[in-house]
Order: structure tokens, then C-alpha cells, then sequence
């Protein structure tokens, strides 16, 4: 969180939060969504300002009833998850076997513990991710944990992974293992559906 966020917190602390203008896709895409694409069900525009995409990335948290937002100085701005939380990308680098780090749109490591399928063939990676918490009743403590949460792996790092893994098909999912820096990582079978109940996020918050 910036120093100057902080600040603004503090000077300004009883500013009404903001629902339904920002959105999280399914490529790591912050969306600004108006009036109009929130009344349409759109998915609003993608932020293409890499300063403000690196703002946003910065002050990016979560409170303690599973909302993530952005803390644009002393507004919340609650985001809108097309899928989940985070979304994990492959990058080049690191130390481990594989020559690649797992990384959120956020730029924070990921430490996998292990991964599941969709109904739909979505992968999405569990582990430790460090996060800033916010205590829901007193929104100016912010504290940064090292917690299990789940992120949606970007579609072109699919292929990345398909050649790490051995998988068999289980119903209308996948289970099997995945290849990590060494380590056999579990893949196990789940429905979209219960991903926000099993890691405590709101997809949609409402004020």
C-alpha cells in the first residue's frame, strides 16, 4: 500500500465507498466499467495506462469478509471478479527447475501448493499469496499476510502447463499431477461455482 494512500486515509477517512466500476477479467485486465456497461452487464474497458494499472496493482487488498479493492487514496473502490482474485502468469525466470516463477497481474510471487481444473478447462493455481488485509471494522489498519488463496491461470500459459502435468479424466474435469520446480503438485477437480465459497472472496460486492 502507498505511503500516500495511507495518508489520504487518515485525512479523509469516512469517504463512501465505490461498487461496480472496476473489474478484475480473465486475463489480468483491470476494466473501468460506466454507468452504461454496468446497466448492460458489459465488461467495461480495459485500462490501458500503465501508470494507473501499476497504481491499482499497488493498492490492490482485500477486507476481512472476502471483498477485494482498490484504495484509490482515502476511496475503496470495490472490484468486480470475472473468475477469481488473482490471475497467475508463467514468467521466464527464477531459480527452479522449470526456468519459470509464477507470477500475479499484481507482480507478487506465487508459492503454488497445487492446482484444480473446471468444468470448463479453466486451471487455476492454489498456494500462498502475501496480501494486504484490511479489518472490515476499522478500514484504516492495513496488515500483510501470507495467505492460501487461488488464482485463474491466463489461457496462454495453458500449453506451459499441459507439458508439466500428467492428468486423467475425471467426470467432466481433470485430476492428476502437475510438475513444479521438482515437486509433484496435486491437480484435483472443482466446479467454478465453489471457488469463491472455498477461498473466501466475493465475486460481486454490493454496497
Amino acid at each position: 500500500m502507498d505511503e500516500q494512500v495511507l495518508r489520504s486515509l487518515i485525512k479523509w477517512p469516512n469517504v463512501p465507498h465505490c461498487f461496480g466500476w472496476l473489474a478484475l477479467d480473465r486475463r489480468g485486465q483491470w476494466r473501468m466499467r460506466d454507468e452504461y456497461a454496468q446497466a448492460n452487464q458489459l465488461p467495461g474497458n480495459a485500462i490501458q495506462h500503465v501508470a494507473l494499472n501499476e497504481f491499482i496493482s499497488r493498492n490492490y487488498a482485500h477486507d476481512s469478509l472476502g471483498r477485494y479493492f482498490f484504495q484509490n487514496g482515502p476511496q475503496r473502490v470495490f472490484v468486480t471478479l470475472d473468475a477469481s482474485p488473482w490471475i497467475a502468469r508463467m514468467i521466464p525466470g527464477g531459480d527452479g527447475a522449470n526456468g519459470l516463477q509464477l507470477m500475479t497481474q499484481c507482480g507478487i510471487p506465487i508459492h503454488p501448493q497445487g492446482a484444480l481444473s473446471d468444468e470448463k478447462g479453466s486451471i487455476y493455481i492454489t498456494g500462498l499469496f502475501t496480501q494486504s488485509l484490511s479489518d472490515h471494522a476499522n478500514s484504516n489498519v492495513y496488515t500483510q499476510t501470507e495467505s492460501l488463496s487461488v488464482a485463474l491461470l491466463h489461457d496462454h500459459d495453458l500449453d506451459l502447463f499441459s507439458d508439466q502435468s500428467r492428468v486423467e479424466e475425471d467426470a467432466c474435469s481433470f485430476r492428476g499431477s502437475w510438475q513444479w520446480n521438482g515437486k509433484d503438485l496435486p491437480i484435483e477437480p472443482i466446479h467454478s461455482s465453489e471457488l469463491a465459497k472455498r477461498f473466501h472472496f466475493i465475486k460481486a460486492p454490493v454496497n
